[in-house]
């Protein structure tokens, strides 16, 4: 009989909510003002902020390879969500300290816990569910809601901490976060034991029945779509991350930081985003599951995801234009622009998570999460670099590329559908 203890789910999917809801507190309370505290505090050019953001910030995606296969063969999915949310919390209060060497060292500590924290928590979402189960893509979509409040509550404590009283208190509260889902995490656990169990029973690489080289051809082509899905991700990841990077150092330069006489942080807008997929994230959970076998496939899917970033650049192209031209603009446009991208990422991310471990072979699922992670880890690279320009490129041409390159992939997923669906053999 199925687990439907919690909201209609299983109950290990409450203690993996508010896990990862604390890991993201942490991490985008911190993220939030990073690349402010580098050109402010630590005075870095534009270029050497945004290279050190995008090195670090897709370290942190990139590392999730290296912590699927530490799960895979060592550690355990359980274990590694542990070990790696005791790294995460160790760097958080290591930046705490104002030398630089601390600087670094943190952000070191951070991207190995977060390498083996981030593909194991949602390895073990998916482990929650059995095999042809569709409250998984649901399931997925309200773990997702649990990542954005953390995101959302994160910058707004963290930012206005480091912001508005100091830099380093700011990462000390970032640590704070990642302790209090440890202790969560860990008073937990019973309720994860039947994810426990389905991934301890998992197939072994000794599998009769395989081709030479441990997979069957239906296992190649499904990894094959994975890796399609990986390429179209990371463009989108490359614009929507810019909100961290290049459209945070707008909202400080070139945004009006009030709204209603409420004073406003530039850190804060990044809040903006998980607040729209706060409310975003159960409305599709609630499409998906309505419409059943009828939903899009996870390829359509893709493919709205790209053009609803693209249109979100294209909306806050006239907003640059003002700016350059001298005056602060509203942050209302970037607010819209949230909006828009918003419904693209409830679109893809979550149904990402969702597609690799029905797709990934069994005893892969780990390493195929951290390939998926790695679009991640490419988009934040591209977004790093793109703040680099931001002095130096008119702000509606720096807008228009990435609303050109998005537009574009979409149009070329959307005729990739049929493809790649036949390459899921069956899978949605």
């Amino acid at each position: 009989m199925a687990d439907t203890g919690w909201f209609g789910h299983p109950r290990g999917l409450s203690t993996l909510f508010f896990t990862e809801m604390w890991e993201r507190f942490s991490y985008y309370g911190m993220r939030g003002f990073l690349i402010l505290y580098m050109v402010k505090a630590l005075a870095f050019t534009d270029q050497h902020a945004g290279a050190v953001y995008g090195n670090y910030v897709s370290s942190v995606w990139l590392a999730a390879i290296v912590g699927g296969v530490v799960a895979d063969r060592w550690l355990g999915q359980y274990r590694s969500v542990l070990v790696g949310g005791v790294i995460i919390a160790l760097g958080h209060f290591t930046l705490a300290f104002h030398a630089l060497p601390f600087f670094y060292a943190g952000l070191s500590l951070i991207v190995i816990g977060t390498g083996l924290l981030k593909p194991n928590a949602s390895t073990l979402v998916g482990a929650l569910y059995e095999q042809g189960d569709e409250r998984r893509d649901a399931g997925f979509s309200i773990f997702y809601m649990g990542i954005n409040l953390g995101a959302l509550f994160g910058p707004i404590v963290a930012g206005k901490i480091a912001e508005g009283i100091d830099w380093h208190l700011g990462f000390a509260c970032a640590g704070v976060g990642m302790t209090v889902g440890l202790i969560q995490y860990v008073a937990g656990r019973r309720r994860l034991q039947p994810a426990l169990d389905r991934l301890a029973a998992r197939p072994k690489p000794t599998t009769p029945g395989v081709s030479q080289g441990g997979f069957t051809a239906e296992d190649w082509k499904r990894i094959a779509a994975v890796v399609v899905f990986f390429l179209f991700a990371s463009l989108f990841w490359g614009a929507y991350e810019q909100a961290g990077s290049t459209l945070t150092l707008f909202a400080d330069r070139y945004v009006r930081l009030d709204l209603l006489g409420l004073k406003l942080y530039a850190s804060w807008f990044v809040s903006v985003q998980a607040a729209f997929v706060i409310i975003l994230s159960p409305l599709f959970a609630w499409l998906w599951v309505r419409l059943g076998p009828r939903q899009p496939s996870s390829p359509a899917k893709f493919a709205l995801a790209l053009m609803f970033v693209g249109l979100a650049f294209v909306l806050l192209m006239p907003a640059g234009a003002a700016a350059q031209g001298g005056m602060k603009v509203s942050p209302l446009w970037l607010v819209g622009a949230y909006f828009i991208e918003e419904l693209g990422e409830v679109c893809l991310y979550p149904v990402g998570l969702s597609v690799v471990t029905k797709l990934a072979p069994a005893r892969i699922v780990g390493l195929m999460m951290g390939v998926f992670f790695l679009s991640n880890a490419l988009g934040n690279k591209l977004a790093g670099w793109s703040a680099g320009f931001i002095s130096t490129t008119p702000l509606p041409t720096l807008f228009g590329v990435t609303a050109a390159v998005t537009l574009g992939a979409a149009l070329v997923m959307f005729l990739l559908i049929r493809p790649v669906r036949n390459l899921m053999g069956g899978v949605r």
